[in-house]
């Protein structure tokens, strides 16, 4: 398998705009009775520049666990390859037992999908594209899987260096 090296997103230089994908309290008993604090789950994305990355804050206070998610989310951006309306085709993104089917929609669908998913197209700027989300419906499990199918969309330049031929030679 080989590894890939990627280089960091500059999160200043972007236009981000952040979205909550859900927001937990949490409590951890302990011998003086229960401690509670806030998780919260944060998608931030470029829509022109088609950059996404999520990220997971936890703190005693809600804005306080959102903003810490806005951080861990920008040291977690990647870059997608999509089309100008919609992704190139079909494909399956797996985390966990979450697993998110997206395929391409004509000009006109709009964003056929679910609320953590819906957040991560949104987040990238894909106008058009049909989504399922087959398995776990936890919103973690499903927002990694649906960056993970993001992560397997190839452009035909990438495909026909891969497969070492012409690039008029890949349909």
């Amino acid at each position: 398998m080989s590894t890939t090296t990627t280089k960091r997103i500059d999160a200043n230089s972007l236009n981000l705009k952040e979205q909550v994908v859900s927001i937990n309290r949490v409590t951890k008993v302990v011998k003086g009775g229960k401690n509670l604090s806030f998780s919260a789950l944060v998608v931030v994305g470029d829509p022109g520049a088609k950059i996404v990355g999520f990220g997971t804050g936890k703190a005693k206070e809600v804005p306080a666990a959102i903003k810490k998610g806005i951080e861990a989310a920008k040291k977690n951006l990647r870059r997608i390859h999509v089309l100008a309306t919609t992704i190139q085709h079909p494909v399956l993104g797996r985390f966990g037992s979450g697993r998110v089917l997206l395929k391409p929609a004509p000009a006109g669908t709009g964003v056929i999908a679910g609320g953590p998913v819906r957040a991560v197209i949104q987040a990238v700027g894909i106008p058009n594209v049909l989504t399922k989300t087959i398995g776990s419906r936890n919103p973690h499990n499903v927002v990694k899987a649906t960056i993970n199918a993001l992560e397997g969309l190839r452009d035909k330049g990438e495909i026909a260096d891969m497969r070492g031929l012409a690039l008029d030679k890949v349909r």
